[in-house]
């Protein structure tokens, strides 16, 4: 149980976990667990942990975080879909929802903070983020005391608190978007000692994503015919296709890969405008113009990364044409009147992301994309924040710094090395 290697998908070549990322022989290319288990058993242990033999940890911890996955009959119903499965990746203790941060980034934080403690005995995380990625690493760092640095842009502040004290995070602010906060994460990696979790480069991220697909699988029986989810940087798309394959091969789960679904939040979709064309690159001025300008005006703007892991081999482009994929985008107006429409048929209320992809979903069933027969797995990646407030404290984590731009990143690193020594 746990056993793993890593392996290039450029080269091939086998690699120890020293919590590496990246090819040793300089492959751009993203680097994946080859688990020693090739058939999957669910195991006894806490949350997400039931999927262990395909995640990348030795150990576990105590958490209740996990996908939860159930039959839809409101939405499915409504849409006249006969076999619609939710996988709720919220706060919705009725359907055994237990993720306090009310959003799927809890299923990466979890074996991420795991992974660097067991891999890494000196050094301090840091994660760049819109707002979802850092509240659940933020609260993971609460549960467990391992600190962590965090970078959001100013306007995503508000965003990251935690369910209980916590004084083991370094919250930095800075002017700008999610492609700013990423470069604020570069400059303060700088620092001796801190280590850059690694973003979809990280295979306990990705893994740990996956275990969508896995609980999704398990619920139905077999692998989805869909996989429905809206993407910023497309990780997500490229866990679920990662899982797929090994499931493919336990041989138990069916014979075709899932299709993936994924969606954008107009008027920043460059993915959707590259895929459309068949391109596995990016070209900005014709995928993304108005770049920042664009991104800052989404609905979701946790979907708003101007450097996504599409083109590196082993990235989106190749998940999407692996499975003969499909991506959309969404306008706000419709991802906003499908989470009214879903928070009344189903229940809770969803994050701007969740909301965009079901809005994709009721675009696919009307224009024929999918049958209404078919398998959908519908990945709900945030959702349950009323629910939350009113079991759970919300508890604002203050930012210990706030940069207008990155030319003041020099006083920033002082002060980070200062606060790093009590952890040392």
């Amino acid at each position: 149980m746990g056993e793993y290697i890593l392996r290039c998908p450029v080269c091939g070549e086998a690699i120890d976990d020293c919590y590496t990322n990246t090819c040793i022989k300089g492959c751009n290319g993203l680097v994946y667990a080859d688990y020693s288990a090739k058939q999957i058993t669910v195991r006894d242990l806490p949350g997400m942990f039931r999927y262990h033999d395909w995640l990348p940890v030795s150990g576990w911890t105590q958490t209740d975080t996990c996908p939860a996955t159930y039959r839809s009959e409101g939405l499915a119903d409504h849409l006249g879909l006969k076999n619609l499965y939710i996988t709720f990746n919220g706060y919705w203790p009725e359907k055994r929802a237990f993720i306090r941060t009310c959003s799927f980034k809890e299923l990466e934080a979890v074996p991420t903070m795991l992974r660097i403690k067991e891999r890494l005995k000196n050094g301090i995380l840091q994660i760049s983020s819109a707002g979802n990625t850092g509240r659940a690493f933020a609260e993971v760092s609460a549960g467990t005391g391992t600190p962590v640095i965090i970078s959001v842009p100013k306007k995503a502040a508000g965003s990251i608190w935690t369910t209980r004290e916590c004084d083991s995070v370094f919250l930095v602010t800075i002017e700008g978007d999610y492609s700013d906060a990423i470069a604020l994460g570069n400059e303060i990696c700088t620092v001796p000692g801190v280590i850059s979790e690694g973003g979809a480069k990280n295979p306990a991220r990705r893994d740990g994503m996956g275990t969508v697909m896995l609980d999704g699988t398990m619920a139905i029986g077999k692998m989805p015919d869909w996989y429905f989810q809206a993407v910023g940087s497309g990780t997500g798309g490229i866990a679920a296709w990662e899982m797929g394959k090994r499931l493919l091969a336990d041989g138990r789960f069916g014979d075709r890969l899932p299709r993936l679904y994924l969606s954008q939040n107009e008027p920043f979709v460059p993915m959707v405008n590259a895929w459309a064309e068949r391109r596995r690159e990016i070209i900005p001025e014709k995928d993304m113009p108005g770049g920042k300008e664009a991104a800052m005006e989404t609905y979701a703007t946790v979907l708003t990364n101007r450097n996504p892991p599409y083109s590196i081999t082993g990235g989106l482009f190749d998940a999407l044409s692996g499975t003969n994929g499909i991506m959309r985008g969404v306008k706000s107006g419709d991802a906003k009147k499908a989470g009214r429409l879903f928070m009344d048929l189903e229940g809770p209320d969803l994050d701007p992301a969740a909301e965009v992809c079901v809005a994709s979903l009721i675009s696919a069933v009307e224009s024929g994309d999918v049958n209404r027969d078919d398998n959908i797995l519908l990945n709900i990646t945030g959702g349950g924040y009323r629910r939350a407030a009113e079991d759970l404290d919300m508890i604002p984590v203050r930012p210990s710094a706030s940069l207008r731009s990155l030319d003041e990143a020099d006083e920033l690193k002082d002060k980070i090395t200062e606060w790093r020594r009590k952890y040392a």
